[in-house]
């Protein structure tokens, strides 16, 4: 048996409010290409601007102090926007706030952090298994990036000094060894 009713303007607007409602609970769709306050897309990759840096448990400076960063050119990833603080986590997994001033929009990576110590990871002279090794690197070694194809990054590898200048290394690395770019993420 169908009922058959008419509805009042008020009684209306009330079961759209609660349909509104209700489609708001629902949970919202994960997407990368989300956008902060900022305009910019959630979550990206950006660089500490200089250091020291304290990071902070909360976004602004009446949080107390998670971590110092003692290098700058650190790589982290911006997951939240507020206001002018960015949620941050680092290679670790660790979180915090840092002041948007903080950060630069450079990329670094991280080579294969996941791997044991002691393992290497070939920087090859360009983008291809079959191409030759410039150098290898470790677990950890931080590297500045340059571009990225999808498979593929271009980087530049600089050794400390341990008598004279530091040692500069360009070449490529596959892109699934880098902590530092999202998976078949490409830019120059």
């Amino acid at each position: 048996m169908l009922l058959s009713r008419r509805f009042t303007g008020r009684q209306i607007k009330l079961i759209l409010r609660a349909a509104v409602v209700a489609l708001l609970a629902l949970p919202a769709p994960v997407s990368f290409a989300a956008e902060g306050p900022s305009g910019l897309p959630l979550p990206r990759f950006v660089t500490t601007r200089s250091n020291p840096i304290n990071v902070r448990v909360g976004p602004g400076t009446k949080y107390d102090v998670a971590w110092v960063y003692v290098k700058s050119g650190t790589p982290v990833e911006i997951i939240q926007e507020f206001d002018t603080w960015r949620k941050i986590r680092d290679v670790d997994g660790s979180e915090g706030w840092l002041h948007q001033n903080l950060l630069v929009g450079s990329r670094a990576g991280v080579v294969a952090p996941w791997k044991p110590a002691g393992e290497q990871v070939a920087l090859r002279r360009s983008a291809g298994d079959d191409s030759g090794v410039r150098a290898w690197l470790t677990p950890n070694f931080r590297v500045a990036i340059k571009e990225c194809d999808g498979q593929w990054c271009k980087v530049v590898a600089t050794a400390p000094a341990v008598t004279g200048n530091p040692q500069s290394f360009d070449g490529y690395l596959r892109q699934e060894e880098l902590w530092g770019v999202y998976k078949g993420e490409s830019f120059d």
